[in-house]
């Protein structure tokens, strides 16, 4: 008779039609994990050894080749690189000036660039201040914004009642519409924090310097203008970019079937720090959640593709060029799910994506993982949002979702900046995000049946104009769909 402490007997449990099927496989699951798990060491070792892992620079190769090494080690024989090419932004130098028009009394302000600002620029021009930068905040400054500097918040600041954000790269592609010669973006996080970040929503060098100020700076600039309306800005920037490969990585565990499915995260990072927690949570546990199932020989029903995205922070690169590549191997319509970790940590539920459908199955599954440990909330979500990996793919009408989980203050005030550094990581947390990754990852791979299919481009069209994400995707210029 099995028993669940017997690793060879896992290979026997490849589907569940009773509740009670996935209590063994669960419990080695997380018995491994909490007795052997990587995850934090790892990721430890990689931020001391490696450092940020910037898409195109000679940290990001070491970092691909580091994937590849400890996939290889964990025993996997299929493991790849996958290339593409990626214009390989690198920063140099850049100074905020702030001064009245007609004086010389010049207020340098603490600054960083947003990638894929112009190699050279240097603007000087009246500030426009569009405050939320959203749609309609330019729509009703137009006539001032053209050829002039845009002073606009990354986040949201007494908005009206149900107003959707928009990210960085869209307020940048509305500044250049409008004809801004420049955009300078505020923070809204407490402590004189700069963040990064692309400004491009292609991938592409934009035409406009594109810079970051802390919360407190942007306070101050606004009371100046209170002073002085006819405040300038003078933006000096020198940059670096050319054309160069990345590489994705992709560990493959074979199943007894041809559908597959996808659970993939960015291994790159921003070079301000060591990006542990963006997106080293989550591209380290996926690698651990590849150690856990080859040590326990699970053989699933269908394949599973490890993968480590480069090119996510410029502007999902690795990911687009992935489905592309499944494309080519006609391997596309294959994929039954695609699991999207980006800062994955403490998970307590799963995102669905909008695809309603699949409520039921992750709540039954999600009552297993609570016998396990009660402490899984078994929450789950149905909203669907751009601006990770999972977005190529669900453009694509897979149905995707990613695990639930819960970051620090101090871990979401380090977003994109220079203190995002592996004190940040909780071993206790990044662990529970693996073990019950790999719990939900197991349950997708082995179920007789995911309630959930690929769908066609008029339905896929369909279910994101319901999640709200039309003037996202066309502001982004990644809406395929001609009214």
């Amino acid at each position: 008779m099995c028993r669940f402490f017997k690793i060879v007997c896992l290979s026997t449990l490849l589907s569940f039609r009773g509740e009670n099927e996935l209590a063994a496989p669960f419990s080695a699951i997380n018995q491994d994990i909490l007795q052997n798990g990587k995850a934090y060491e790892t990721l430890g070792e990689a931020t001391s050894t490696i450092g940020h892992r910037l898409t195109g620079s000679l940290n990001g190769a070491k970092a691909e080749q580091y994937a590849f090494n400890l996939l290889k080690k964990y025993g996997y024989t299929d493991v790849k690189f996958q290339p593409f090419e990626v214009e390989s932004w690198q920063r140099d130098t850049v100074t905020l000036d702030i001064v009245p028009n007609k004086s010389d009394n010049f207020r340098e302000v603490p600054v960083v660039a947003l990638a894929y600002s112009p190699v050279q620029a240097r603007v000087n021009g009246p500030i426009i201040d569009v405050g939320n930068g959203l749609e309609e905040d330019f729509e009703a400054l137009k006539t001032q914004v053209k050829g002039n500097i845009v002073l606009a918040n990354l986040g949201l600041i007494n908005a009206k009642a149900g107003a959707k954000n928009l990210h960085r790269s869209e307020k940048t592609a509305l500044a250049i519409q409008f004809g801004a010669t420049g955009i300078i973006m505020v923070n809204q996080v407490p402590g004189n924090v700069l963040l990064t970040g692309t400004a491009s929503v292609t991938g592409a060098l934009i035409g406009i310097p594109a810079v970051c100020i802390s919360k407190e700076s942007g306070e101050q600039i606004r009371q100046w203008k209170k002073v002085d309306r006819d405040l300038h800005a003078i933006v000096d920037m020198r940059n670096s970019s050319r054309k160069t490969k990345a590489r994705n990585v992709v560990a493959t565990l074979k199943g007894k079937s041809s559908e597959r499915i996808v659970i993939g995260g960015h291994l790159d990072s921003w070079d301000l720090a060591t990006g542990a927690t963006d997106n080293g949570l989550g591209s380290f546990t996926i690698m651990e959640i590849a150690r856990a199932f080859k040590a326990l020989k699970i053989k699933p029903k269908r394949t599973i593709d490890f993968v480590l995205f480069m090119g996510e922070e410029q502007g999902l690169l690795g990911s687009r060029h992935a489905v592309k590549e499944y494309v080519r191997a006609k391997q596309l319509d294959k994929i039954r799910f695609m699991m999207n970790l980006d800062m994955t940590n403490n998970v307590y539920g799963m995102s669905i994506g909008g695809r309603d459908e699949l409520m039921a199955f992750f709540k039954t599954v999600g009552e297993q993982i609570k016998q396990i440990d009660p402490n899984f909330m078994n929450e789950v979500s149905s909203r669907a949002g751009l601006h990770s990996d999972h977005q190529p793919f669900m453009l694509e009408g897979i149905p995707t979702g990613a695990p639930m989980g819960a970051l620090s203050t101090e871990v979401i005030n380090c977003y994109h900046a220079d203190c995002d550094r592996f004190n940040l990581v909780n071993k206790t947390q990044i662990t529970n995000g693996a073990r019950f990754s790999a719990m939900l990852l197991y349950a997708l791979a082995n179920a007789d049946e995911i309630p959930a299919e690929k769908l066609n481009t008029n339905k896929t069209r369909d279910q994101l104009v319901a999640q709200g994400l039309k003037k996202e995707l066309v502001i982004g210029k990644d809406w395929r769909w001609v009214e």
